[in-house]
């Protein structure tokens, strides 16, 4: 079968374009990487098992998915290379380190202009802050606080939304229980 000169260049233009749409998702999630990291399932059962306990030892990883102590390792640095494992971290009580109250927190912007809105995002990255959404919605931006007692949540309502002029109203939901927190992926 031979291929008109039409058809070579269709064929050019439509790799270019899945390559294009391809790569740049890539490279803005991993932007040291060039290409793409397939996961079979003993990088998936590996990403499950240390999601769990990053601290596992590595022959007992090796045991859980059926493989060497050596590969368990060079497959931990390819999938940490490849920006799928971005840390280990320890997961602390909030309880027992006097951060009893836990508040979801809705704010609206007023203005929502970039500018506007990376000055909200960094305003709303202070350590009491353990997480923060920009959503869609009615608000803008979801937060979760954790703080050691209500006098310091209204002083911190007075520091991040009464007296900031880009938030058009908050509204505050306190924690009653804390059912279940996690950050698993998979």
């Amino acid at each position: 079968m031979s291929w008109s000169g039409r058809e070579i260049q269709r064929y050019f233009i439509a790799a270019c374009l899945i390559k294009a749409l391809v790569l740049p998702t890539v490279g803005e999630k991993f932007s040291h990487r060039a290409t793409l990291m397939t996961l079979d399932n003993f990088d998936r059962t590996l990403l499950e098992l240390l999601q769990k306990d990053c601290q596992t030892p590595l022959r007992e990883l090796a045991e859980r998915v059926n493989l060497s102590t050596a590969s368990v390792q060079r497959r931990i640095q390819k999938l940490k290379s490849g920006g799928f494992i971005q840390a280990n971290v320890a997961v602390l009580d909030p309880d027992r380190l006097g951060q009893v109250i836990t508040l979801l927190v809705e704010v609206q912007a007023d203005k929502t202009h970039a500018a506007d809105l990376t000055l909200l995002k960094a305003q709303f990255s202070g350590p009491e802050i353990q997480q923060c959404y920009y959503v869609t919605g009615e608000a803008d931006f979801m937060l979760v606080l954790l703080v050691p007692s209500m006098s310091r949540f209204q002083a911190l309502c007075d520091t991040l939304f009464h007296n900031n002029p880009n938030v058009k109203w908050f509204k505050t939901t306190v924690v009653l229980d804390r059912v279940k927190t996690t950050l698993e992926v998979i």
